[in-house]
């Protein structure tokens, strides 16, 4: 799944983003980038699941060979 920020404008203003297919504290990482795009303060935090959850990375680059004679 790729990862996506989904960004909602209010006609008040106010800005409320949610972070998709982005597990673990690297979600909050997300935030830091929306802060420079629009230079905002964050008033409020809420964590999903996916917070809680763990991102399970596959490497091409890693491999063994295993050799029975």
């Amino acid at each position: 799944m790729s990862k996506k920020m989904k960004i909602t404008i209010s006609p008040s203003g106010e800005i409320q983003m949610e972070t998709i297919g982005v597990k673990g504290k690297k979600c909050l990482d997300y935030i830091e980038v929306l802060k420079k795009l629009v230079k905002v303060n964050v008033a409020d935090t809420q964590l999903t699941q996916e917070y809680y959850e763990t991102e399970n990375v596959v490497s091409d680059t890693e491999s063994a060979e295993i050799r029975l004679d």
